[in-house]
């Protein structure tokens, strides 16, 4: 199995000016083909530490692809340190040059004597054509190891890694045996990594073909089924094996598939019930709300959403009583009870969720600490409270609570 390297450049990024959101997406998309990332390289803008990081990702992985200064200023020196790094020079193109020159002038831009360096190439090399900016990327061979550099602008990355870096990428792969990778992606929710990994066993285990990799974000634990056979249909069946193994050991935890969000699952699944549903938020603010309705089609089955971040408000607007306030307080299971209860009567809906709690960083006490939230989903015949801590920062707990909400909506349909 191939396997890849990324080397991310700019002194922005060492910095913390800029997040590296470049590498989390080719990480992704690269393992999407069966092609596992095996190591990171971040470095600024000096040529000598960038040679440096391409001699060590060439050491880890078959396939090497660098983002970051392709651009025409003094700091870009990517394109320099390739030309090194294969021990060539770099070359003017002409014809590049031209197609750049055309760039500018379709602009309404002049071009300068220091845009020139983007039409140099080092020896051997190909340029990859930009079709959203300036500079081109470029794609070198060296050793058996295929090198592809991209701009660090994520829209032209993404754009040029689709278009010109995965269809060679796939051919050395059928060139180098044959070899078909199919990768399928189960989402889970309701445990963490550890928990997931108890459950399933051995087949986590490294060296195991379908391998199986995990991923964890805010609570959803992706599990990655990476099966490699002779052809695709073998592969195919490698994988859905394995994932009916998965099912059965997860069970309700699993909610989906690919690249599904809770919020689709249930909009789904209320869609296809003729099901309605309204929201009673406090400590989450509106987050709730927001993962339903970014769901297109949201409007065939959400109504209400409600922040009633006050005392005052849960009373006026969902009908929680003061008396229940005053004795058990506003964060408490009665009175998420009260939220949903409140909500689900007042828009005339099937399902109400109800969140109450203390997102932090002030507000906590001992009995009552911070990330404490109370969640409660009613219908006609039921209604349901539970109770959580969530870790982690005013955003994180929000957005935890918020999920967990759509999950215990989901166990619920």
């Amino acid at each position: 199995m191939k396997k890849a390297s990324i080397v991310s450049i700019g002194n922005e990024l060492l910095s913390g000016q800029i997040v590296d959101t470049n590498a989390a997406y080719l990480s992704e998309r690269l393992l999407s083909i069966g092609i596992p990332v095996v190591s990171f390289y971040t470095v600024g803008d000096d040529l000598d530490s960038i040679v440096r990081a391409l001699h060590l990702a060439s050491e880890d992985g078959d396939i090497i692809v660098i983002s970051g200064g392709l651009g025409a200023t003094d700091d870009d020196v990517t394109r320099q340190a390739l030309a090194k790094f294969l021990g060539g020079e770099l070359q003017l193109q002409s014809e590049l040059l031209e197609k750049i020159q055309g760039a500018f002038v379709c602009r309404g831009r002049s071009m300068s004597e220091r845009d020139k360096i983007q039409a140099y190439m080092p020896e051997g090399a190909k340029a990859l054509e930009n079709k959203l900016g300036i500079a081109p990327g470029i794609k070198a061979g060296y050793r058996g190891k295929l090198f592809f550099i991209l701009p660090g602008v994520p829209a032209e990355m993404k754009e040029m890694f689709e278009e010109q870096v995965l269809p060679p990428i796939l051919s050395s792969t059928e060139d180098s045996g044959g070899q078909a990778i199919v990768v399928r992606k189960l989402r889970c929710f309701g445990a963490g990594e550890s928990a997931i990994a108890d459950l399933v066993g051995d087949v986590m285990k490294r060296g195991r073909n379908p391998l199986i990799n995990c991923t964890a974000e805010h609570g959803v634990i992706t599990l990655h089924i990476v099966a490699a056979a002779k052809d695709k249909s073998t592969a195919e069946q490698m994988a859905e094996k394995d994932e009916k193994m998965l099912r059965k050991y997860l069970g309700e935890l699993v909610y989906g598939v690919g690249e599904q969000t809770l919020a689709e699952v249930v909009g789904e699944e209320l869609a296809r019930q003729k099901k309605t549903i309204a929201v009673a938020e406090s400590c989450t603010g509106g987050a709730l709300s927001k993962l339903i309705t970014d769901v297109a089609g949201a409007s065939r089955y959400f109504t209400y959403g409600w922040v009633t971040y006050s005392d005052k408000a849960k009373t006026s607007e969902l009908g929680v009583s003061k008396d229940l306030i005053e004795k058990y307080g506003a964060v408490s299971e009665q009175a998420a009870k009260a939220m949903a209860e409140g909500a689900r009567k007042r828009a005339k809906a099937d399902f109400a969720v109800g969140i109450t709690g203390i997102a932090g960083p002030s507000g906590g006490n001992e009995q009552k600490p911070v990330g404490l939230v109370y969640i409660s989903v009613s219908a006609d015949n039921y209604t349901e409270i539970k109770r959580f801590i969530f870790p982690g920062n005013r955003q994180l707990i929000q957005f935890r609570a918020a999920l967990t909400g759509l999950n215990m909506l989901r166990l619920r349909l």
